[in-house]
């Protein structure tokens, strides 16, 4: 894959990242997806090691015991899932992924996309399943891995109380994406986490973490990804 791909809209276009990994660059708001610094472990950074690893540590979704039950703002690409997917495989974890996307991807980016996960058959299964799968119905992308899509903005939807481990805020940045940064949606997000749940952003903006703490949550900063320098991770208290 060239470094950089027009796509059916010349609104988006596949880049690559430091690490190899593709990610989508929009020009109307000039912001990419993910990191230019590495789309990949960025994603396994942020999210996986300070998130997925800090809930499994506390044993959920163990054979025997209800999934985890995760909720990502911003789906994209799938990148997220994808690789949580396969780190739950791997600890023999269950998962109840659902995916929050205002604006899905046209066939040619999945295409476009698909190449990254060519030397991996379960996964390439996995991300073609995915775009594949309808909105708003639990899809088994794997033994133990259901993914649910919603196509609506998590600011507008009915969260069921107490009810997610996990949260992966990976929305566009908050100058890019003002509406989904704010103390109100931090608060849905917190009457819909579950005691000790974890929330992790790759975001370390002073104004997004006092926006946490006033919806309830405690905040820690942590190193960042490659290329930043910090990281958010949050808490509701057990």
């Amino acid at each position: 894959m060239s470094s950089e791909q027009f796509l059916e809209s010349p609104k988006v276009e596949v880049r690559a990242t430091a690490d190899g990994s593709p990610t989508l660059y929009v020009p109307a708001l000039d912001e990419h997806y993910h990191s230019r610094h590495g789309a990949a472990q960025e994603s396994r950074h942020v999210f996986l090691a300070a998130g997925l690893a800090a809930v499994m540590a506390a044993g959920l979704g163990q054979p025997g015991q209800l999934p985890l039950r995760l909720l990502e703002v911003g789906l994209g690409t799938g990148l997220n899932a994808l690789l949580t997917l396969a780190a739950a495989q791997q600890a023999g974890v269950a998962v109840a992924y659902d995916g929050y996307e205002t604006v899905p991807l046209p066939p040619a980016t999945v295409a476009a996309l698909a190449p990254q996960w060519a030397a991996d058959p379960a996964l390439s299964r996995a991300f073609a399943q995915l775009h594949a799968a309808p909105w708003g119905e639990a899809d088994d992308l794997a033994p133990g891995f259901s993914l649910t899509k919603i196509q609506a903005p998590v600011q507008a939807a009915s969260l069921p109380a107490g009810y997610y481990n996990l949260f992966y805020f990976d929305a566009f940045a908050p100058e890019k994406q003002p509406e989904l940064w704010t103390a109100e949606v931090f608060a849905t997000l917190y009457a819909a986490a579950a005691p000790g749940a974890v929330l992790v952003s790759y975001c370390a903006q002073g104004q997004f973490r006092r926006n946490l703490r006033a919806a309830g949550w405690l905040t820690e900063k942590l190193p960042g990804p490659p290329g930043k320098r910090e990281m958010t991770r949050a808490r509701k208290p057990a």
